[in-house]
């Protein structure tokens, strides 16, 4: 008899283009493969569904987050594997996160705003340093760093592939991947 999927939530967090949602969606793919349940809460897709009504005002970050985090609380304790991929750029509402969903891994897609911005397809930051984006996580409202996260994922100097494996490291030796997963 297979034994039940522990749900768990990995919060990856970090500044625009760092490489959050590239490492999260195929790590999905991976652990899919595996035979995992898993879902994947995008902060670009949420944005147009979910939370279509909120702006990107401190107050509306925050209560954007919250949704997400309800979401995650009620896939995660169902059993599933949660990536969601989210700037969350303030401490205090990640902590908030943490609490309410328990099974909660915080994973820092650190890199730095140089290499970020020379990412940068859309030309995000650029309308951002012109004033044209107001509130710009990293150029006009600022990205708190957390301060202990599970895992930190140095996109500058890994690839996608040392980075899906330094998390599956992670969740086998915290036991929610088993050693054959």
């Amino acid at each position: 008899m297979c034994q039940e999927q522990k749900g768990f939530t990995l919060w990856f967090t970090g500044l625009p283009c760092s490489g959050k949602t590239a490492i999260a969606d195929r790590l999905a793919q991976v652990l899919k493969e595996r035979g995992l349940k898993v879902e994947r809460l995008d902060g670009d897709v949420v944005r147009q569904s979910l939370c279509r009504d909120l702006g990107f005002s401190r107050h509306d970050r925050d209560e954007n987050i919250r949704r997400v985090t309800f979401v995650a609380k009620l896939l995660t304790r169902n059993g599933v594997a949660v990536l969601t991929s989210f700037i969350s750029p303030y401490r205090e509402i990640r902590d908030e996160a943490r609490r309410e969903i328990g099974d909660f891994i915080e994973v820092y897609v650190k890199c730095p705003l140089e290499v970020c911005m020379a990412r940068d397809v859309k030309g995000m930051y650029q309308k951002a340093i012109r004033g044209e984006i107001k509130e710009f996580t990293g150029i006009s409202d600022p990205y708190e760093e957390p301060l202990q996260p599970e895992l930190i994922l140095e996109t500058d100097r890994e690839t996608i592939e040392e980075s899906i494996s330094k998390v599956l490291n992670y969740l086998r030796q915290t036991g929610y991947l088993e050693d054959n997963t």
